[in-house]
């Protein structure tokens, strides 16, 4: 059933507006019906008056204090602030219009729209996965790049997620270098080549895209073989490890021994120096000794000649054992050994040995050595008696 349907009580009819009037217009109210209503409400009907002046008056004041909340509503909901990290980029209509620095602003609400962007953040994006390498072989590599947004408007509009397209250029550089790469350097010596060759891959892949992104770092997290191959890996790993340790401590061990032969090297030759200068300065002595000895030897030369002989056997007899002889001793020879009585302090030891030995002697070595002291004597004493006549 109808809301307004026409009847013949007029009572009955349904109006929601309450609008009965003799016309008995059917379509939706006037504004000024809906004004006066609300003025009714508040109050602002004028009393005991039903003329259109006075309801029209009130409508008007309604309607202009409904309109200047309004406006002071949206005026004071403009204000915003942004941080001091964040540059705010300025929606017109939907459509880019502006960039605002950080600090208090007022944009026209319902007109405007500020997405707040932090520049000074520094962002994380992971990537991993199974990649082939150059000598065929799977490797399971995790890297991550970190980076920052510089241009806001870019990163916004640029692209239709700057996010996503980081992460597949990314994505894209690691395969790219990991299978121009063998499994060995990508394991081991060749972590910070990837590194480094991706980093540089991954600028160039974004470069003309321009997304608004700096990227700060690239960090190489693991790369490891599969699974049921990791235990073998681990231990060529270990092995290359150990002789990268060893390697180190060779050098190690050549570092602390070069300086000592050095050292030794240096005292031998120092050494070789002073008795070269030592020899040359003795035999510069003996020369200058002879040269001071020649005009004595000018003068009287049978003179010299003695001299030169007694300091001559001096030396010699001081370097040399004695034996004392009594010449008028029967046939057995009677001797004193004064050199080993006077190094008796220095070789006691010795000397008690020596003298038990020829105690303990047989008789038969005895005699035999007798015989054979006896002639030494006999030479001896010929040759004292010669070197008296000299005298």
């Amino acid at each position: 059933m109808a809301w307004n349907e026409p009847g013949k009580d007029k009572e009955k009819d349904q109006d929601p507006w309450k609008n009965n009037d003799k016309k008995k217009d059917q379509g939706p109210p006037d504004l000024d019906v809906v004004f006066q209503k609300l003025a009714d409400l508040f109050g602002k009907k004028r009393s005991g008056g039903n003329g259109n002046g006075n309801n029209s008056g009130g409508t008007k004041f309604v309607i202009i204090a409904v309109f200047a909340v309004l406006a002071i509503v949206w005026f004071v909901s403009g204000w915003y602030t942004v941080k001091e990290s964040d540059r705010g980029v300025v929606l017109r209509f939907g459509a880019y219009h502006s960039q605002v620095d950080p600090g208090l602003h007022w944009n026209p609400k319902f007109v405007d729209r500020v997405i707040p962007i932090n520049i000074e953040a520094f962002r994380t994006m992971p990537t991993t996965g199974f990649m082939l390498t150059e000598d065929e072989n799977i490797v399971q590599v995790a890297m991550e790049v970190q980076y920052r947004i510089i241009a806001p408007e870019k990163y916004l509009f640029s692209v239709t997620n700057a996010d996503n397209s980081l992460l597949q250029a990314l994505d894209s550089a690691l395969r790219f270098v990991v299978g121009h790469s063998t499994m060995d350097d990508a394991l081991t010596t060749g972590r910070e080549v990837v590194r480094q060759e991706t980093w540089e891959m991954l600028d160039k892949i974004i470069t003309p895209y321009d997304l608004g992104i700096e990227v700060v770092d690239v960090n190489l997290q693991q790369t490891r073989p599969p699974d049921q191959v990791k235990d073998a890996f681990d231990d060529a790993i270990a092995a290359q490890e150990d002789e990268q340790r060893f390697v180190r401590e060779a050098e190690a061990y050549e570092r602390e021994k070069e300086p000592i032969a050095r050292g030794q090297v240096k005292r031998i030759e120092q050494q070789a120096q002073a008795y070269k200068e030592g020899i040359i300065l003795k035999a510069q002595g003996e020369v200058a000794r002879f040269n001071k000895l020649l005009p004595e030897y000018k003068a009287s030369p049978e003179v010299t000649r003695q001299r030169i002989y007694l300091e001559t056997m001096e030396s010699v007899f001081n370097n040399s054992s004695k034996v004392l002889i009594d010449n008028k001793a029967g046939g057995n020879l009677t001797f004193l050994p004064l050199d080993k009585l006077m190094n008796k302090g220095v070789n006691s030891s010795s000397e008690v040995k020596g003298v038990s030995e020829i105690e303990t002697r047989s008789k038969a070595d005895e005699k035999a050595d007798l015989n054979e002291r006896s002639s030494s004597s006999d030479r001896l004493s010929r040759s004292s008696r010669s070197t008296g006549r000299n005298y």
